[in-house]
């Protein structure tokens, strides 16, 4: 499977036969992923929004409409900074310096979350989320941009995939955690889990909560490491800072000039930059709503993530399987099918009610997981796990196959440009609609068309490598 040659793509590297880089080094490099998933699951998805829309803000539309203004800041900011950066490091040459400092400010908007006090203002709060974003996208953009350099063509798409899986691995690790040491103690007995939360930590005071940013950002510091020490990165081209500001300004201004050159990668960038944005809208307040609906705490949001991550684990690992016999547009295109329909399927239920119109009998103290739509939310949005996966692993790998090698890390920061343009689009959406409906669901619908919009443009796209533009 790791030999196989992908049908109709364009040739491996030019390596005798060989890996550019040792296994070892491309394992490191899938760590990352486990580095960075952490953040996202129990921060960006499935444990932190809950605490900021149920308790942190005045209520649950409120706190859904002001996590979507946070969740636009940031991508305004990505947006703005992403390109440059990366045309800035193709210029200099090493990536892994500007890894250690993204890596630092996405640990320090993490520990700074341990301060969301209920009941003290929200600013701070919203600040240290930002810049915890920022720091990781930042991150996200040079490593990625690593992986085209350690990795043949024929290997890249299921390491992408096997990286995806690992993350989703790492957040089920993270959660199963969180779960045994911070809220099951007090809650349930057994001899594998402790009477009390560790470190003597308050559930009264949200402390169990709160924690839940210093974990992410000691985990992504300890787990980056690998990456650092066993990845090879680029030969530095021996200029200073100022000099590739410089160089990369005029790269990146030379790049969107020469945009004409570089149609099929912009029609594609295009593309993922609606769809991505859409189902990312879906994950960050799937959650929020699903607590929202059925009144679950962090426990059950636990639980909750576990099973969805293990859904998008599998998919992620057979969607790098998928993408190496059928190549990653076709990948996309019956992977974001399965996103839209599950998600449609989503929004049909709601504490007694099943298919938008069925009304089920549910007792007033039902608990957790035990009626009909709790159980058949579960099972869709498990499906709706199982769809993702494979988005995640194969729009990162249509990218590294579709780019000139000489800029991949500027076409990366571009992937991200893109990536973030609308991002804060779709969020900003949510909480203006939201707001002014005052229905969750309402607001969630607008990633509908983004997702459509951006499937019907990725069937124009060719899967195809641009040859370089000499600036």
């Amino acid at each position: 499977m790791i030999e196989g040659a992908v049908p109709e793509l364009q040739p491996p590297h030019e390596t005798g036969g060989k890996e550019p880089a040792s296994n070892i080094a491309q394992g490191a490099w899938v760590l990352y992923e486990w580095a960075n998933q952490t953040y996202f699951s129990l921060i960006t998805i499935f444990l932190f929004p809950p605490f900021f829309t149920q308790v942190l803000a005045a209520n649950p539309i409120e706190g859904q409409a002001q996590w979507g203004y946070v969740q636009a800041v940031a991508g305004i900011s990505i947006a703005l900074l992403s390109p440059l950066l990366g045309a800035m490091a193709d210029a200099a040459g090493p990536r892994k310096p500007w890894i250690v400092v993204t890596t630092l400010i996405c640990a320090a908007g993490c520990f700074a979350l341990w301060f969301a006090v209920p009941g003290s203002p929200l600013l701070p709060v919203m600040v240290a989320l930002v810049v915890a974003a920022i720091g990781m996208e930042f991150t996200i953009i040079f490593a990625n941009a690593m992986l085209p350099t350690i990795a043949s063509d024929r290997r890249i798409g299921l390491l992408s995939g096997i990286g995806i899986g690992v993350g989703q691995l790492a957040a089920i690790v993270a959660l199963v955690l969180v779960l045994i040491l911070l809220q099951l103690p007090g809650e349930v007995e057994a001899s594998f889990i402790p009477a009390e939360p560790i470190f003597g930590l308050s559930k009264e005071a949200h402390e169990t909560d709160r924690i839940i940013g210093p974990i992410s950002g000691l985990w992504f510091l300890v787990f980056m490491l690998p990456l650092l020490i066993l990845v090879p990165d680029q030969k530095s081209r021996g200029i200073g800072r100022a000099q590739a500001a410089r160089e990369g300004l005029t790269r990146l201004v030379a790049t969107l000039r020469s945009v004409r050159h570089f149609r099929n990668v912009a029609l594609y960038l295009f593309s993922r930059m609606l769809f991505y944005d859409g189902m990312t809208a879906i994950f960050v307040f799937g959650g929020i709503l699903a607590a929202g609906i059925f009144g679950w705490g962090a426990m059950e949001m636990a639980v909750y993530g576990i099973w969805v991550t293990l859904f998008a684990a599998f998919g992620a690992f057979v969607g790098g399987w998928v993408d190496l016999r059928i190549g990653s547009k076709r990948t996309l295109v019956w992977s974001l099918l399965g996103v839209i329909a599950t998600f449609l399927l989503l929004l049909s239920f709601d504490r007694d009610r099943i298919f938008y119109v069925i009304e089920v009998q549910v007792a007033a103290d039902a608990g957790a997981f035990t009626t009909l739509p709790q159980q058949l939310f579960l099972l869709t949005v498990g499906l709706f796990g199982l769809a993702v996966g494979p988005v995640i692993a194969s729009s990162r790998t249509m990218m590294a196959r579709i780019s000139p090698r000489e800029m991949m890390t500027e076409f990366f920061g571009l992937f991200a440009l893109v990536g973030k343009a609308t991002a804060w689009i779709a969020p900003l959406l949510i909480g203006i609609v939201t707001e002014a409906t005052q229905n969750q669901r309402f607001g969630l619908m607008v990633v509908v068309p983004l997702i459509l919009a951006g499937l019907i443009g990725l069937f124009f796209v060719k899967e195809e490598r641009a040859s370089a533009v000499v600036h």
